[in-house]
């Protein structure tokens, strides 16, 4: 069952650092089988939604989407990273 993995930023402290993330974690989601659905900064936001940048990929499966966040490939992005942001990732499997 497809999967969508919806990463949002909180908080950035370090572009560079993020932009360096970005490069190496989206080869890694698009080697594990996602594809990139919308990314940037919402167009709107209600309730309690942020304007935070947000980033939708959509991978083939949960399984998918959770082994290539565990994969060495996407770790190293995040070693990249380290504490240059605060994030909230969550995957969420498609209605049926």
């Amino acid at each position: 069952m497809t999967a969508y993995w919806i990463n949002t930023f909180r908080s950035v402290g370090d572009e560079e650092r993020v932009a360096a993330y970005a490069e190496l974690a989206g080869a890694a989601m698009l080697a594990g089988g996602g594809r990139f659905l919308a990314r940037g900064l919402p167009a709107a936001a209600f309730e309690s939604g942020s304007l935070s940048r947000t980033t939708l990929i959509e991978f083939p499966s949960v399984e998918a989407a959770v082994a290539t966040y565990e994969g060495p490939a996407y770790q190293e992005a995040l070693r990249v990273l380290g504490d240059a942001a605060e994030r909230d990732i969550r995957i969420v499997p498609a209605a049926a």
